[in-house]
């Protein structure tokens, strides 16, 4: 199969994945506490459906969706709403946001599920809101709800290609590479129903081209399994390949416009683990409840792949990887290179997290002393979405928001590699980020600021309305009372009708 080459990149990032990747996955215990924040997802937060003191069983949804980009929560275990509070969530800000927290019972009792192993008897818009009610969401770190992507039916594109990401380009992180090692053949069926649902003529999972055994493992698990529409493909291990627009690119040769999304161009791109996932929704009848996640770095003494109940606070995992080590420093959600810095343990593993690093000091350096940029061009070199970040930096430290957007500030993907080539050691991604909260603010502001405008338009137009009503009542009485005889006229007019009698009326 040929491929393409993605500008930009880098191919030589220290993958530190032998660490984690030798060990099989491990179940990890039912904490004694599962806490879930309503906004595991992009789009709209989910809703409770449980109240303080509530039982709760596996699987049982306790939280719905709201809107339509959004995706319901249902509780890893059983046990016994024991909050519906703030609480600390997995985010660069440090904030807290609601949330509700199970005391588990440690029976693990369980909702019965609805298997669908014959899933070809039902439309495709039925195992489209099957996924949806498992509340499945995008793993690989996105969190974009699962159903909403799948939902192609009106599409002006018809869909061709179907993509399955099992590149896993970020250092350290290696749960994918475990979840194909061990469940290829889950995952094919799996790729199967998206083939059915979306109408896709071909399917291509691609991995990296440094794990020959997984890819062994994937393509007995097509040769077995498949239909053979499914391609297995290895690709060049270059940084951010895993992206998914660089993937496309890689196994396409099409570019996803700026501003679009791949299904504009007759693709659909998604995470292994989701697919496994809706493997487990369709084929299990099992609602998104665990997933599996890579726990490693320097800092723990046990780094392996666990498979962990959604809910489950970092503390709890860190048990089971048997402790800390005295090099742990930093603790990030995610790899080195996109993920982001936790405040602490207490955090609860979300339908997002893939990795938890523990991090020494040499492991990740967290402070730099930054220099004037010397324009050298390294950083557009090394851009995979082809930006200017030399110029993006300069509107965003200059507050010149406006003109950094023009330049598709919001295009770009975070990956870092502009931070790690750069030799002044300018936090580049830290200013984008910047850049593209502020202008989210000032989006937000203008948007506010138009529904105010327009409400006191609204109130001013009502005001005039009824002020003309008004004078246009007013006008109309005085025009009706002008027309009324004056009191002389009307007695005058009584006078000469009494003259006017005859006798006879008189007398009568």
């Amino acid at each position: 199969m040929k491929l393409w080459r993605f500008n930009g990149g880098l191919p030589s990032l220290a993958e530190h994945k032998n660490e984690s990747v030798h060990l099989p996955i491990e179940t990890a215990p039912v904490p004694k506490q599962l806490i879930y924040p309503l906004g595991q997802h992009i789009g709209s937060p989910a809703k409770p459906l449980v109240k303080i003191g509530d039982k709760v069983l596996r699987g049982q949804k306790i939280a719905n969706a709201q809107g339509a980009i959004s995706a319901p929560i249902h509780a890893g275990s059983s046990g016994t709403v024991v909050s519906i509070a703030d609480h600390l969530i997995p985010h660069p800000s440090g904030f807290s946001a609601p949330s509700i927290t199970i005391q588990t019972d440690g029976q693990d009792n369980s909702i019965e599920f609805k298997p669908q192993p014959d899933f070809r008897q039902l439309p495709a818009t039925e195992l489209v809101q099957l996924i949806r009610d498992a509340g499945l969401v995008g793993l690989g770190g996105a969190a974009f709800p699962t159903a909403v992507k799948l939902n192609t039916q009106n599409k002006d594109t018809p869909i061709d290609t179907l993509i399955l990401n099992g590149a896993e380009c970020e250092p350290y992180i290696s749960c994918d590479d475990r979840l194909l090692k061990e469940r290829a053949h889950h995952v094919v069926e799996g790729i199967e129903i998206l083939l059915y649902i979306t109408g896709a003529k071909r399917a291509i999972l691609a991995v990296e081209d440094n794990i020959p055994d997984t890819f062994t493992s994937i393509q007995q698990a097509v040769a077995q399994n498949g239909n053979g529409a499914i391609c297995a493909v290895q690709i060049p291990t270059i940084y951010p390949t895993g992206g998914e627009k660089q993937l496309i690119q890689t196994l396409t040769g099409k570019e996803v416009p700026s501003g679009n999304i791949p299904a504009d161009i007759g693709i659909v791109s998604t995470n292994v683990g989701t697919v496994y996932a809706a493997q487990q929704a369709i084929i299990e009848g099992k609602p998104l409840t665990s997933r599996i996640i890579t726990v490693t770095g320097e800092g723990v003494k046990k780094p392996h792949n666990l498979e962990v109940r959604i809910g489950t606070p970092i503390n709890a995992l860190i048990d089971v990887c048997q402790g800390y080590t005295k090099h742990a420093d930093r603790l990030i959600m995610g790899g080195p290179m996109m993920g982001f810095a936790l405040l602490n343990d207490e955090i609860p593993i979300v339908k997002a997290t893939n990795c938890i690093l523990v991090a020494s000091q040499q492991e990740v350096i967290t402070e730099k002393q930054a220099m004037p940029c010397i324009r050298c061009g390294l950083c557009a070199s090394a851009c995979p979405v082809s930006l200017m970040p030399q110029q993006l930096y300069w509107y965003s430290q200059s507050d010149q928001l406006e003109k950094a957007e023009k330049l598709n500030l919001f295009d770009c993907i975070e990956c870092g590699c502009c931070d790690v080539v750069c030799p002044s050691h300018i936090p580049l991604v830290q200013h984008f980020r910047y850049a593209k909260s502020a202008l989210k603010v000032q989006k937000h502001e203008k948007h506010l600021s138009n529904i105010a405008r327009e409400r006191f338009e609204a109130r001013e137009k009502r005001i005039a309305r009824e002020k003309a009503e008004r004078a246009e009542r007013a006008r109309k009485k005085k025009a009706a009372l002008q027309k009324k005889p004056a009191k002389e006229e009307i007695e005058a007019a009584v006078s000469r009708s009494k003259a006017k009698k005859t006798p006879l009326e008189e007398k009568d």
